[in-house]
């Protein structure tokens, strides 16, 4: 998945919220944990208190005594962790568990004697205690005793309970992380099922296999196919327009030339050297003409529709064109083309490029040309060669800075400045060499579909 894939992004933003809102839902809950234990712990601790209360009674020198002390083992063991102390003025009962330590409450008593509490204080072992605070009253009406009973428990063993709950809680909320996460990348994928839908009906666009996205996307996406749509029909009707007015060039310039070069052949009796200016002049204009149609052509299928055709069954057919031709029939034409081999473009591109080239080799060839395919790692690559006398280093090196192809010798020039227009308009990228057998070495080479970008051998 790449850096810049909405799918990721919004992955992510969602794993990173959920895991936000699990972080606080865990704090939530351990804080409502240790609301819910403190609220347990002294309810328990005031029933205790009463249970004391009820058993507590006051000797005549104002001490408290206890006719039977609660059952609960804790209360009997030093440091247990569970106290009970009941306070009579400077009198003062305590449970075994205190051993010889008191609980002061100091300022953390309530503020009234008679008011019912809960506190926390220090135990007799230097632990935090919370603490539940029963006043009481024993005697006669106007001659009461006030005592205070007193009950602790230390907070330790309620961080037991909460560790415990804590060790349950974390994988608890990681399992849930996890299964959210996997629930919203499920969601994210549903969601964003009608791009790759798009996707899918862009590239039978480009395959040319369709014309139009269809409408049947949700009301979100619908009006992005819309203006697609619309942009298709316009870039329809504009190629339309574009192959009308290649035509259009093609028959007001050719008649003309064509006259021109009558004209020169009727003037050659009186005037040769004018007449074979003319001549000249005219196969100049008319390769101009050539190169003009055949950018326009450019221009008229670079739509959106990636188009490709067959290599072979296209080089067969011109090869036997070819054998036709003067100095054609004399060659040995060695065709070397897979099967599967795809140029990227349509087929009248192809013959036009594989056209020029074959007739270039012909007509410079002494004994053989060469007409070789390969498929290897991504790329494809159509190359022509022959044994003719090539073109110098010089030469080569002088197009490669920009020379103009135009100004090089009749009938070599025009024909591979069309094939460079049209091949790089596909995609292709052409280069020259010498070929093995001494002649041109001229090599397309185009990216197969799914392939990386190559610019030579």
């Amino acid at each position: 998945m790449r850096r810049h894939s909405l799918r990721l992004r919004l992955g992510l933003a969602a794993a990173a919220l959920i895991a936000l809102a699990l972080l606080l839902a865990g704090i939530g809950l351990t804080v409502i944990l240790d609301r819910v234990l403190d609220a347990r712990t002294a309810d328990a601790l005031d029933r205790t208190a009463k249970l004391i209360a009820g058993r507590v009674t006051v000797a005549p020198d104002g001490s408290p005594t206890l006719s039977r002390e609660p059952p609960d083992p804790r209360f009997a063991t030093p440091y247990g962790g569970l106290y009970w102390q009941v306070q009579a003025g400077a009198h003062v009962l305590r449970s075994r568990s205190l051993w010889d330590k008191s609980l002061d409450l100091g300022n953390l008593s309530p503020g009234r004697s008679d008011t019912t509490g809960t506190v926390d204080t220090t135990g007799p072992d230097g632990g935090r205690l919370i603490a539940v605070v029963q006043p009481l009253a024993i005697g006669p009406p106007g001659a009461e005793a006030e005592l205070r009973v007193i009950v602790a428990e230390d907070r330790r063993n309620l961080a037991a309970s909460r560790s415990t709950f804590l060790h349950l809680l974390v994988p608890a909320l990681v399992a849930l992380f996890v299964v959210l996460t996997l629930a919203m990348a499920l969601f994210v994928r549903r969601a964003l099922a009608p791009f790759r839908v798009l996707q899918a009906d862009l590239l039978a666009v480009h395959a040319g296999t369709r014309t139009r996205l269809p409408e049947h996307f949700p009301d979100e996406v619908r009006p992005l196919v819309t203006d697609l749509n619309r942009l298709l029909d316009a870039q329809e009707r504009a190629l339309i327009r574009a192959r009308d007015a290649a035509a259009d060039m093609a028959h007001g310039l050719k008649t003309p030339l064509a006259v021109l070069d009558a004209l020169a052949r009727r003037t050659g009796a009186d005037d040769p050297t004018l007449s074979a200016e003319i001549a000249e002049q005219a196969r100049a204009m008319g390769g101009q003409v050539e190169r003009a149609l055949a950018r326009a052509r450019i221009v008229a299928s670079g739509d959106l529709r990636r188009r490709s055709c067959r290599v072979a069954p296209v080089t067969e057919r011109l090869v036997a064109t070819m054998r036709r031709l003067p100095e054609g029939g004399s060659l040995d034409w060695v065709v070397s083309v897979p099967e599967t081999l795809a140029y990227p473009g349509e087929e009248g591109e192809l013959m036009e490029v594989l056209g020029n080239l074959l007739d270039n080799a012909r007509k410079w060839a002494h004994r053989r040309v060469r007409i070789t395919g390969e498929m290897a790692l991504g790329r494809q690559s159509l190359a022509v060669d022959d044994d003719g006398p090539g073109m110098s280093a010089a030469a080569i090196a002088g197009i490669g800075r920009g020379q103009r192809w135009d100004e090089s010798r009749p009938g070599t020039g025009f024909g591979i400045a069309i094939v460079r227009d049209i091949s790089e308009a596909a995609g292709a990228h052409m280069r020259l060499d010498r070929s093995a057998m001494g002649g041109l070495l001229v090599e397309l080479n185009w990216i197969e579909e799914g392939g990386s970008r190559l610019t030579g051998r």
